[in-house]
């Protein structure tokens, strides 16, 4: 098998095969496929698409290119929220410790920068002193004893995807559904979760400028993610204004704390915050509908 047959294959419209798949993403793995030809496949798959089978088949070779977290001995449900990214979105900051007080462990590995959007990473590397890339140790046990820990892509977890995520941020690819239901679902599903709520950002500010755009990625991620046994859902929110109070790292770290404190909470940033966390509290069973769920956040809000 060739990586150029691979690549020719999917250029000329053909379905891949989870062999195909798993050929390619190993050898961008252990780095015998060079970067110009992942940027070709990459641009093939962009232009002609994938179908929800070679999607799965990719999300899982890209998983299982590192080590998936297991999370035996926890009692809760491991859950997780994503972002498709948008400016000023600083909500993770929010969210991980929300659904952390009602009851969930979020072992949440985020993203950087990635185009005209700022990523997590980058806003949590604001705090000084602040360890984006602990050992898996360190995160286990933050986990466990705090709740929620945010910390970057690790070397050990889907490392394909980093190499790939890198190379579609400046090969003109990024806004590729299966390339970024790919990337998206194996950093989460390699983190070993049991239920995702997915946030697709839609709007001038979002790499899914429509609504048909943003439907078709929260469409691909809900289905791939749920055959690979995660309980996902998906809201898609406005991004054709600016999220809360602020823009830039440092300044939207504050505004994250200043809401959790209640110091300061813009009315859009709490509809959505309180309407993605009340999503994956049901469907995790940590709360029995979406009433019970907004009673839940609101009390951990209020009681700080």
């Amino acid at each position: 098998m060739l990586a150029v047959e691979i690549i020719r294959k999917k250029r000329d419209g053909q379905a891949l095969t989870k062999e195909e798949i798993e050929f390619f993403v190993k050898g961008v793995t252990n780095l015998e496929i060079p970067e110009c030809q992942i940027s070709a496949l990459t641009m093939a798959v962009c232009l002609r698409g994938m179908n929800t089978k070679e999607i799965t088949d990719m999300t899982i070779a890209m998983r299982d290119s590192g080590s998936v977290m297991k999370w035996e001995g926890y009692d809760r449900p491991i859950i997780d929220k994503h972002s498709s990214g948008g400016v000023g979105d600083k909500l993770s900051l929010m969210i991980a410790p929300l659904m952390a007080a009602c009851g969930g462990y979020v072992p949440m590995i985020a993203g950087r920068g990635l185009g005209h959007t700022g990523g997590t990473v980058d806003k949590m590397e604001a705090i000084p002193g602040y360890q984006s890339m602990p050992d898996e140790t360190l995160f286990r046990k933050t986990v466990k004893e705090v709740g929620c820990a945010i910390i970057g892509q690790t070397s050990t977890l889907a490392p394909a995807d980093k190499r790939i995520y890198s190379i579609r941020d400046v090969s003109g690819t990024v806004e590729s559904v299966p390339l970024i239901t790919a990337s998206i679902l194996s950093k989460k599903l390699a983190s070993g979760l049991d239920g995702l709520i997915m946030d697709l950002k839609c709007g001038n500010g979002a790499f899914m400028a429509t609504y048909d755009q943003a439907k078709e990625l929260a469409k691909s991620i809900v289905s791939v993610a749920n055959m690979a046994g995660v309980k996902t859902s998906s809201v898609i929110t406005d991004m054709n204004q600016v999220l809360g109070y602020t823009i830039g790292n440092a300044i939207e770290v504050l505004d994250a704390v200043n809401y959790l404190k209640g110091i300061n909470r813009e009315t859009r940033t709490h509809e959505i915050v309180l309407a993605l966390c009340a999503e994956v509290l049901v469907n995790n069973k940590l709360a029995s509908d979406i009433k019970d769920a907004y009673a839940k956040l609101n009390q951990a809000l209020d009681s700080g």
